[in-house]
């Protein structure tokens, strides 16, 4: 059904850069950096960095299963009572673990239109402030938080220089483009699927 001719989309993710983080003097855990490169028009950023922990996963899963209830999510690395943060093979075993879980996620169309798994990987919101902007009780949309946390984030200085090319190109159509992800999940899949079946380029 796509033309030939129209560029193939690809997502990228790599979990990676594990940290011990202290919560606390008795307790530690280890946060991974979730990095991403897409030229996919379901993602308001093409390149973002953000920072997760495992129960930010576990939510991240949970929220998914609950609004697609017909498919059979990917599983988790195991949550093993033994794991330890200063055993680099226990880290690293979960960091595949978790890069895995992502990969398979990203493939999914259904899993792509929902608007918690952008804010997960593209802004460092908390679960209780994604679910509060999904459910529209915040001032942002989901691409106003993407955008903000971008603008914080000065990593991609190349990605700033194209938005802001783009942004001179064509101002309103960049700005009705970028808020593809809108404000309810129906928005983003109409966003990618129209997005897609329109760009020649």
């Amino acid at each position: 059904m796509t033309p030939k001719h129209e560029k193939q989309e690809f997502v990228t993710v790599l979990v990676r850069d594990p940290r011990t983080q202290k919560e606390d003097s008795w307790h530690s855990y280890i946060d991974y950096e979730i990095f991403i490169h897409t030229n996919s028009m379901c993602f308001t950023r093409k390149t973002s960095c953000v920072r997760r922990r495992f129960r930010e996963f576990v939510w991240l899963r949970q929220r998914l299963q609950s609004n697609a209830v017909l498919i059979q999510l990917p599983e988790l690395p195991s949550k093993t009572p033994f794991f330890n943060v200063n055993n680099p093979h226990h880290v690293d075993h979960r960091r595949q673990g978790l890069q895995e879980f992502l990969e398979k996620i990203l493939q999914n169309a259904l899993l792509l239109s929902d608007s918690r798994l952008h804010l997960f990987l593209q802004t460092q919101l908390s679960p209780e402030d994604m679910e509060a902007c999904v459910s529209g009780q915040t001032k942002y949309s989901v691409a106003d938080a993407i955008h903000k946390f971008a603008s914080l984030n000065r990593r991609f200085p190349i990605e700033d220089e194209e938005r802001k090319k783009e942004k001179n190109d064509a101002d309103s159509d960049s700005e009705s483009s970028s808020s593809g992800l809108g404000h309810s999940d129906d928005s983003i899949s109409r966003g990618c699927k129209a997005s897609s079946a329109s760009e020649e380029s």
